[in-house]
């Protein structure tokens, strides 16, 4: 009896220690799964968001040439005139009679002038044989002379009272779209006084000035220089105060010349067709230049791009071996959701965009590509260029 109470207590001890055998032993090692993006070099066009205000194309102020009382106005304020088109018609009784007074005055030069032709004509004739003396010859021609004379002096006198006449109907010097009046009807205008009657403004096309700094013209100009940049000319896109895109493009007209000491920036005008005058003088906008296109660009999604308190940037990405690691890279500026790689990553290189929150350096893991997105509609295809254009200029840790 005792063996067998021997015997059944060595069973329950092996049994016991081959249970606290399996509870030791370690469950196998899980390889953590990360998405990744494999980089690849495209050509990207590098804009440039700059602020700008609206000015008009022409502006002209319109002021009386001669003195006057207002009879009556032409134009209905704020409403668009034509070049030439009458705005104010002063009194002109006094310039109508100075004009009547000249033609008549030409009239009578023009009947002396005849008389003396005629008489030039007789002594010619009769000087040739002795009838008339040639001093009297002399004379008759001298006087015709003076009368065709007096008859341009007088056609002048014609010509600058009627000068004065159409003066006394004051028209639009340009085509566009007027402002207020003034001054109103019955009120006295004088010749070449300071104060504008109204402004003439043409708005299509329209002005679109921004300055910028010199410090991106110069890396600009570096760029193209070493070749990384090539330059191009392209349409430039106006964003509203609200956000939303202009509906025109519009074109670099020039550059300026000289420096603004006091900003360090030049100024950049831009021309924009405005058919519907939506773009008023003064208005607040934005405008996306293209500074150049770089042909091998690398772009790195954004979510994959940390920085240290210093504001060092740096990526994981994943070796052939499915090894991961750290590496430190250099980034300038946003482009839609992604950031330009200047330094640290090349083509082909597996970037780690999710699952950051499991690796460490040195970790093996199993690298899942991630899904290209899918082809957006017409539709989303404008909200995301909005948004694209919108986070170009992100400042970054280089440009501060």
């Amino acid at each position: 009896m005792l063996k067998k109470k021997v015997l059944i207590s060595l069973l329950l001890s092996c049994a016991l220690l081959s249970a606290c055998g399996k509870e030791a032993a370690a469950p196998p090692m899980m390889v953590p799964q990360v998405t990744v993006v494999t980089l690849k070099a495209e050509p990207v066009t590098l804009t440039r968001e700059l602020p700008g205000r609206t000015s008009a194309f022409k502006v002209a102020e319109v002021r009386p040439q001669v003195s006057g009382i207002v009879k009556a106005q032409l134009f209905r304020e704020g409403g668009m005139v034509e070049a030439g088109q009458a705005l104010y018609q002063l009194d002109d009784a006094t310039y109508k009679a100075d004009y009547d007074s000249a033609r008549a005055n030409l009239q009578g030069a023009l009947a002396a002038l005849n008389e003396a032709s005629l008489t030039a004509e007789r002594t010619a004739e009769l000087v040739k044989s002795g009838a008339v003396s040639k001093q009297d010859n002399d004379s008759a021609q001298a006087a015709l002379q003076r009368a065709e004379a007096d008859v341009a002096a007088a056609r002048a006198a014609v010509q600058r009272s009627k000068v004065q006449l159409d003066y006394a109907r004051i028209s639009a010097p340009i085509g566009g779209r007027i402002g207020k009046s003034s001054i109103t009807q019955g009120a006295l205008v004088t010749a070449n006084q300071t104060s504008a009657l109204a402004t003439v403004q043409q708005l299509d096309p329209i002005y679109v000035d921004v300055t910028q700094s010199t410090a991106e013209l110069l890396a600009l100009r570096k760029a193209l220089e070493a070749g990384t940049v090539e330059s191009t000319e392209l349409p430039v896109t106006i964003l509203l105060e609200d956000g939303s895109q202009y509906e025109h493009k519009g074109k670099l007209e020039f550059a300026e010349v000289s420096v603004e000491p006091s900003t360090g920036s030049v100024l950049l005008r831009i021309i924009v067709p405005n058919p519907d005058n939506i773009l008023l003088p003064g208005m607040y906008v934005r405008a996306l230049l293209g500074s150049g296109v770089r042909q091998q660009a690398i772009l790195v999604p954004q979510q994959a791009v940390a920085r240290d308190p210093k504001g060092n940037t740096s990526v994981m990405v994943v070796s052939g071996e499915g090894v991961v690691a750290q590496r430190s890279v250099v980034v300038s500026r946003t482009i839609g959701d992604k950031w330009l790689v200047e330094e640290g990553l090349q083509a082909g290189d597996k970037v780690v965009v999710e699952g950051l929150q499991k690796i460490r350096p040195g970790v093996p893991v199993q690298a899942v590509e991630r899904e290209a997105p899918q082809t957006p509609a017409a539709g989303d295809a404008v909200a995301g260029d909005a948004n694209t254009e919108s986070q170009v200029q992100a400042p970054t840790a280089q440009e501060s």
